[in-house]
């Protein structure tokens, strides 16, 4: 039987490099690529299947911005009978936030609550204990404490967005571990570390970019933060793919780090936070979840209908 491997944001930056590096290290992999474009996802699952022909590559859209988008994938998913990892491979970089269709702050639904409900929907399929289930989140190496609060798990009144939402993240990790760990999934956070990606395109322009490089590559012999390419940026999501989940330490975060000569490897870091305030995050997530699945089932009938 095929491993499965589902991957968010697949069809470019971090998500797409995790793709073709599972399947250089085993190209019988079933790799679904969970993206919002399907255009652009149907020409990687090409370009995926002319390097690997052995493999098997499915498509799933969703937009993890979109709630009824992330239920609708999740049931088709279910019918498919297709899961074994998540990498959120496509988070927002900007501060910039605003409010979605779903009523919730962009940048909390995309960076978490989208893969929360993802996660809920496909609850029977994760949870297996003769055969462990892996969930591996991206976070970031700005996921701070102080700009993340129980009052306010969306940031709505905050300027700090993102690193709100990677704290959350970090939190929402060692919940799950807490509450299914005895079921056989378990999860793992990563920080693929400062990458130049599409998305880090869209901050400055290429030109700044491009006279930035050199600074860049010079950063990397003090700092092992600077992966530069989302090849390196992946280097602790293969490792942990390849580990036993149950082994792993759920309050720790695993780095992608590169030396200034170029060599990528492993690094750990404690997380900053208590089981405590992470089950209090995940309570709220669920409270969360019952009044959202209500507005939503409110939308469907009313689609529905205007549909007679």
């Amino acid at each position: 039987m095929r491993k499965v491997v589902l991957v968010t944001g697949a069809s470019s930056g971090v998500g797409l490099a995790l793709c073709k590096r599972l399947l250089e290290e085993d190209d019988e992999l079933h790799v679904c690529l969970a993206c919002r474009n399907v255009s652009k996802a149907e020409a990687v699952s090409a370009d995926l299947l002319a390097s690997h022909p052995a493999a098997e590559v499915s498509i799933v859209q969703v937009d993890v911005s979109n709630l009824q988008s992330v239920i609708r994938a999740s049931s088709e998913l279910k019918q498919r009978k297709v899961i074994h990892m998540f990498s959120t491979a496509e988070g927002l970089l900007t501060q910039e936030d605003k409010v979605t269709a779903d009523g919730l702050q962009e940048v909390f639904e995309t960076n978490v609550f989208g893969h929360f409900i993802l996660i809920q929907e496909l609850e029977p399929l994760l949870c297996h204990r003769d055969s462990p289930s892996q969930l591996i989140w991206t976070s970031s190496r700005n996921a701070r404490k102080s700009n993340f609060h129980l009052e306010d798990i969306q940031h709505s009144r905050g300027q700090e967005p993102y690193s709100s939402s990677k704290y959350a993240v970090d939190l929402l990790s060692v919940a799950l571990n807490r509450n299914f760990n005895p079921r056989g999934l378990y999860s793992s956070v990563v920080c693929p570390g400062t990458m130049v990606t599409n998305m880090t395109y869209g901050i400055l322009p290429p030109l700044v970019w491009t006279l930035l490089l050199p600074i860049i590559w010079l950063l990397r012999f003090f700092a092992n933060a600077f992966t530069l390419t989302p090849y390196n940026g992946t280097e602790a999501l293969v490792w942990l793919f390849h580990q036993k989940p149950e082994s792993l330490n759920p309050l720790t975060k695993y780095l992608s780090a590169t030396t200034g000569f170029g060599s990528n490897y492993v690094a750990t870091q404690k997380m900053d936070l208590d089981e405590d305030t992470a089950e209090k995050f995940y309570q709220n997530l669920l409270e969360l979840e019952k009044r959202v699945r209500v507005t939503i089932q409110k939308n469907i009938i009313r689609a529905d209908d205007d549909s007679v």
